[in-house]
């Protein structure tokens, strides 16, 4: 085992790795990321790395607020010289169950209005990569659009048991701003991008490249969504 610091690229040792697995390091500005990226995919030109997998943003997602440096990435790996492929995973269910607003009367409340989310699980996603890393040759030039089933506020907050209230984007926007814990200075942006994106429709298309790795059917994405919303319920066990 190796540890590797993306904001310290001089010290950044990928001898030996056939296969790197590059998760997009996505806490942080845009540059910043981008810059991570880019030191990354140097040292593996640099060390012999013989395949990069990384791992991108849904098709779909091309109007979020976070894609543009996922899409600058994915210029990087296929200019970078190695052998590559591009997995554009779908949203999180488990993010979209985590972003269900609890209310007072304990009732759930988003910003999604009847709009869905065709979701992944997350646990989907790492096996698919698993899948790809493991065979890289494969799955050269490639890239897949991880996309799940949609699922809606209102088929989380059933299975919660639970009435759904939809509240506007401009309410959502000023909870953010009145200080949801732990957000960072650009994550906000990122939320109601997500927001907007699900209530008018974008984010709901699917396909099969998930389901064609696997060899299976995707997981039920409600499931994870209602264990997140449930986790994140006033007075739910730690």
């Amino acid at each position: 085992m190796r540890r590797l610091d993306f904001d310290d690229p001089a010290d950044m040792d990928l001898s030996g790795v056939s296969t790197l697995l590059l998760v997009s390091a996505g806490y942080a500005e845009d540059d910043r990321v981008v810059g991570r990226h880019a030191a990354v995919l140097e040292a593996a030109v640099r060390d012999g790395v013989g395949h990069v997998v990384y791992t991108s943003l849904a098709g779909a997602g091309d109007h979020l607020a976070f894609a543009l440096a996922h899409r600058a990435t994915e210029r990087l790996v296929r200019a970078c010289g190695l052998p590559w492929t591009i997995l554009r995973n779908g949203l999180y269910a488990e993010l979209f169950g985590g972003l269900l607003m609890w209310a007072a009367d304990g009732a759930v409340e988003s910003a999604f209005g009847d709009g869905a989310l065709a979701a992944v699980a997350r646990a989907d996603l790492a096996e698919a990569a698993a899948v790809v890393a493991a065979a890289p040759a494969r799955h050269e030039g490639r890239t897949y659009d991880l996309t799940g089933a949609p699922v809606t506020a209102a088929r989380v907050a059933g299975r919660l048991g639970v009435p759904h209230r939809t509240v506007g984007l401009g309410e959502y926007r000023r909870r953010i701003a009145g200080g949801m814990p732990g957000l960072l200075p650009f994550q906000p942006p990122m939320l109601v991008s997500i927001a907007t994106g699900v209530r008018h429709g974008f984010l709901d298309g699917t396909g099969p490249d998930l389901a064609g790795l696997l060899g299976r059917p995707v997981r039920d994405p409600l499931d994870a969504a209602v264990a997140a919303a449930s986790a994140a319920r006033p007075g739910a066990a730690a």
